[in-house]
């Protein structure tokens, strides 16, 4: 990415969209206005200030329009296309839903189009088309937005263990050849990261990277999705047919999360696509050839699967042929700290705080074991910035389930009938011991602890650690 780039700041984004001259529409979930375009203020008579923050309902009564296609979407639930009357004149308005990382609503777009665009066109086909090539520049400017928060670029993977170098090692072995890749680890690794990562290492950076998660879809509606089908194949189906994600990966690459969850009815067709490259669209009499790679993921464990008749044994095989297991936190946990510092500095920027966190809170966050791993660690140091009272994050500033879970660890340690010297001493050598055995060098490990190379060794000798230690 272009350095100059990272010094564009975030609300310039509204002025490109400015520059796009057509009438955009933000509002949050609730439908609270949160960005309207100039074009928008010319057509509802009224500025921008007399529209930011106020309900698309009570406008709506108050007859700006005469009806908010943004009020449909987030009643719906659904993207939606209206004829929509604005003062004397008549346009087309296009609503969108844009979902939150758990598929939960967080804002609402809407876009307009005057009916004489139309002019010489099937209206529903140009509706598509624009609503296509807006997804498109609205997807583009999430990435940049996302891109800006960060003061500088930083690696696409934090770490500094051993166990972080050879995935790092794994990843750019695969991203230079076509084959199938299996990514699987537990919820919160980074799948979606490392599967992107691989895409922009390879040959095919510069083509499309479509991700679908295959648990988000109903089964029913999964099919036409990933293959499309022809205009006509069933009842209540777009007059126009519709154009699969496979076909929009073209040249590109296809990432399948939550690749178990697939139906049994769809395996055979994923494994034709896999095989024969070919694929049959919905309503289509012949194979359509496909030139895409296929990355897939999962946190299931696939051969059990397998045994249990769930899953097919050949498309498991299929898809099993460059693996990537993905370590959970609690197996890195020398980069706990790098995350930590990463995040911290990144939700600093975009919060526009100061914070930084305690000796004390540090510890507590390295000790914890993280269900959640990375995705949970960094939900959590957003928090902490955004709710801290100070600017020196403390303990009591910590949600109360991660100080429990670390209490409970000692808790059970003294239960034992050890003393807290002897819980503190077996803390540390068993960091210590990981560390040695994750790092070549014991200056690498003993910087990844945070400790100088002098106190590592000193700490080496006192619990007698050497390699063939486990």
């Amino acid at each position: 990415m272009n350095q100059n780039m990272l010094t564009i700041e975030p609300e310039y984004l509204f002025k490109i969209m400015n520059y796009m001259n057509k009438p955009i529409y933000i509002t949050d979930k609730n439908g609270m206005t949160l960005f309207v375009s100039d074009m928008s203020c010319k057509l509802f008579g009224k500025k921008r200030e007399e529209l930011i923050g106020k309900n698309v309902s009570q406008l709506e009564k108050e007859g700006i329009f005469n009806q908010s296609v943004t009020k449909i979407v987030l009643d719906k639930k659904q993207n939606v296309s209206i004829i929509q009357q604005v003062g004397e004149g008549k346009g087309v308005a296009t609503g969108h839903l844009i979902l939150d990382e758990h598929n939960k609503p967080k804002y609402a777009v809407a876009l307009g189009y005057d009916i004489p665009d139309f002019v010489g066109y099937s209206s529903q086909i140009k509706i598509e088309e624009l609503d296509s090539a807006f997804r498109f520049y609205l997807h583009e400017l999430q990435k940049l937005k996302a891109k800006l928060v960060r003061a500088k670029e930083v690696p696409f993977f934090i770490g500094q263990s051993r166990v972080y170098d050879m995935l790092k090692e794994t990843i750019e072995k695969v991203a230079c050849v076509e084959t199938t890749v299996l990514i699987t680890g537990e919820t919160g690794v980074g799948k979606t990261l490392i599967a992107e990562r691989i895409h922009h290492l390879s040959d095919r950076k510069d083509r499309p990277f479509i991700h679908l998660n295959c648990a988000a879809i109903p089964e029913l509606l999964l099919e036409s999705e990933l293959f499309g089908y022809q205009k006509g194949a069933f009842t209540g189906a777009n007059a126009n047919g519709k154009t699969g994600l496979v076909k929009l990966a073209e040249k590109g690459t296809l990432f399948l999360d939550e690749i178990g969850e697939l139906s049994h009815s769809l395996q055979p067709k994923l494994l034709q696509l896999l095989q024969n490259k070919t694929y049959m669209p919905i309503g289509a009499s012949q194979t359509v050839k496909a030139d895409v790679r296929i990355i897939a993921a999962t946190n299931c464990n696939l051969e059990d699967m397998v045994k249990e008749g769930k899953f097919r044994a050949d498309l498991y095989y299929r898809l099993h042929i460059l693996p990537i297991r993905i370590p959970s936190l609690r197996e890195r946990k020398e980069d706990i700290f790098c995350l930590l510092q990463y995040n911290l500095e990144k939700f600093n920027y975009l919060h526009n705080h100061k914070r930084v966190l305690s000796t004390k809170v540090v510890e507590v966050l390295q000790n914890y074991h993280w269900p959640g791993n990375v995705r949970e660690l960094e939900n959590i140091i957003e928090q902490l910035v955004i709710m801290a009272k100070e600017n020196e994050i403390a303990i009591q500033d910590l949600p109360k389930r991660l100080i429990d879970s670390v209490s409970e660890e000692v808790s059970t340690s003294l239960n034992a009938g050890n003393s807290l010297h002897e819980v503190l001493g077996s803390v540390e050598k068993r960091m210590i011991t990981q560390a040695f055995h994750n790092h070549k060098t014991t200056r690498d490990a003993a910087k990844a602890l945070g400790v100088t190379q002098s106190l590592f060794m000193r700490r080496l000798a006192k619990y007698e650690i050497t390699k063939e230690e486990k």
